[in-house]
């Protein structure tokens, strides 16, 4: 209907949808793209999935045949499996593969924080093209690892630089971080070029914050007269 230069909304109207529906799937180019299917789970024959291509390929259609020579190649998958993993391609439709599942934002953060040589494989794979789509991040990750090098380096000398890089980025979280950085401008630099920190007397702060919550409420006179004898 929009090819014949029906507008969103007209179309909307006879078929009874929301104009964002309509246009949804006029400008759709597969019909894939206004699929809306939850990732499927990882299963045993994912290791497998491009020898089954290659097989279908070269003319190789009997899931059985499929089956017995996945099972010489260390397959432990019922046949059923198999099946089901090459009906779309009788259908001239793709291997249904696993999506991976976006990094939800915390995932994310944890990535871009840690140094590089301390993530995992998978991660160092994943990472460059979550950034790669994502321009925000691409720059957020940029940033973070410029102010790692410079404790890194204990180098203070591009701060300036970059805290005002920072304020420009035009992201406002990392703005208001540029504000308060600012401030205490001369401590970051200090904590920055100097081996001391207070990690130690922070952990023992949080220690006894975790032990005052734990004996909330049970600190009465029992408990103290116990302790006494105990001593």
């Amino acid at each position: 209907m929009t090819r014949t230069g029906r507008s969103y909304s007209s179309a909307a109207r006879e078929l009874g949808l929301d104009r964002r529906t309509v246009g949804k799937y006029a400008r759709a180019r597969t019909w894939q793209e206004v699929m809306r299917r939850p990732p499927r789970k990882p299963s045993t024959l994912d290791p497998y999935l491009d020898y089954l291509r290659q097989r279908w390929d070269e003319g190789q259609h009997s899931a059985k045949i499929l089956h017995e020579e996945l099972q010489t190649k260390g397959y432990l998958g019922h046949y059923q499996r198999v099946k089901m993993a090459v009906a779309p391609l009788r259908r001239g439709l793709p291997i249904d593969e696993p999506r991976e599942r976006a990094p939800s934002p915390r995932e994310a953060a944890r990535w871009i924080t840690t140094h590089p040589h301390r993530r995992s494989p998978h991660i160092n794979e994943r990472l460059p093209r979550l950034l790669e789509h994502c321009s925000e991040l691409k720059l957020t990750h940029d940033l973070v690892r410029r102010f790692a090098t410079m404790v890194d380096n204990r180098d203070a000398a591009p701060l300036p630089d970059w805290l005002s890089e920072l304020a420009n980025s035009g992201l406002a979280p990392l703005a208001g971080l540029a504000g308060t950085l600012h401030e205490d401008r001369h401590a970051v630099a200090q904590g920055i070029t100097t081996p001391y920190n207070s990690g130690v007397n922070e952990g023992r702060i949080t220690d006894v914050k975790l032990q005052k919550r734990l004996m909330a409420g049970r600190a009465g006179p029992a408990s103290l007269s116990s302790a006494t004898a105990s001593s």
